[in-house]
């Protein structure tokens, strides 16, 4: 399987406005290279002391707070590429384009930024790359590191006996093709929330799964069982390996692909007014039109817990919580992202 990458030159400050503003086009998660220095949080996360990963203007010819964003497209047969757009109801219609329409889509979007915000010079290299290249040499990058006293690490990695009595539990994880490390700030403010609100039994529907964090960690809290869905067929081997990596058995765990906003043989499947937590951690784009159809999955006083938020769409999310009849429990920042936890009342 082939793909080609659309890797964009811009700022550290910008990396999340491009990331959300591109989604509309149909590119979703970007493989992000800052050139900042590493602060004494990254260095302690990542285990080293590591003066070779330091910037350098010097040495790169590359400017200190300089950033690049990959974005990769699967490539057919016919040399096209075809990406999924959605629309303000969070329904999705699939759009085939040459490489040369999408470069054009890319341009048209980061030039409608530049008119109100310092986003760089943002040109745009394209490249083809095979799975090999993208799946495993981000590997080199991803070291265990901590959420509050949970440890996060990849399975290539071993545990030290200092990790043991440091952690009160541990999460093996490989994100394959997947989406999800937990390292992002919106995954750690819904690890949080779910272990805050988590009782024991309690059933757990994770919209958007991805590699399986979230379902993971639920089990992990005392979740009786998990119900994952996504719109990413790579979801399945992902979830599945990485369940199996931290001892979960399947009988704990369903997973689901499709979209649970207009399709409703999946609604079906995934059952009405039967979870105590329904996990979102997706961008507001799709929360908002999410929102009111997760009310008729929970059960009356279950938790609804969201991320993906960048704070200036806070407000908005937040409306659509309120609309939908949610009590707003909880509303928790950590960088740029916001966290938004109610309760069906």
């Amino acid at each position: 399987m082939k793909w080609m990458r659309f890797r964009i030159r811009t700022n550290e400050e910008s990396e999340d406005i491009i990331v959300s503003c591109l989604e509309d086009i149909g590119l979703e998660g970007a493989q992000i290279e800052d050139n900042a220095p590493l602060s004494a949080s990254d260095k302690e996360q990542m285990f080293i002391d590591a003066p070779e990963l330091e910037p350098d203007e010097k040495d790169t010819g590359i400017e200190v707070g300089t950033a690049f964003l990959s974005f990769f497209v699967e490539i057919d047969d016919e040399d096209m590429l075809t990406v999924q757009i959605p629309d303000d109801e969070g329904q999705y219609t699939s759009l085939k384009m040459t490489p040369d329409e999408m470069k054009k889509a890319i341009k048209d979007k980061l030039d409608e930024l530049k008119q109100f915000s310092d986003i760089g010079d943002c040109s745009i290299s394209v490249d083809v790359t095979e799975d090999i290249d993208w799946i495993n040499n981000w590997k080199q990058y991803f070291h265990k590191f901590y959420i509050d006293d949970i440890l996060v690490i990849p399975t290539w990695e071993s545990t030290e006996d200092e990790d043991v009595d440091k952690a009160s539990m541990v999460l093996h994880i490989d994100p394959g093709t997947a989406f999800g490390t937990g390292m992002h700030e919106t995954t750690q403010l819904c690890i949080r929330m779910l272990r805050k609100y988590m009782t024991p039994g309690a059933q757990v529907l994770d919209v958007g799964t991805g590699s399986g964090v979230l379902s993971i960690l639920s089990l992990m809290f005392g979740a009786g069982h998990c119900v994952g869905t996504d719109l990413d067929k790579c979801a399945v081997p992902a979830v599945a390996d990485n369940m199996e990596k931290n001892g979960i058995t399947d009988d704990k765990f369903d997973m689901m692909i499709g979209n649970i906003i207009d399709d409703k043989e999946i609604r079906d499947k995934v059952g009405y007014d039967k979870y105590d937590i329904v996990v979102a951690n997706i961008l507001a784009g799709v929360l908002v039109p999410l929102t009111p159809v997760v009310v008729d999955h929970l059960k009356s006083g279950g938790i609804y817990i969201t991320s993906g938020i960048i704070d200036s769409r806070e407000d908005e999310v937040k409306k659509a919580h309120t609309d939908a009849g949610l009590e707003v429990l909880e509303i928790h920042h950590q960088g740029d992202w916001v966290s938004i936890t109610s309760r069906k009342n």
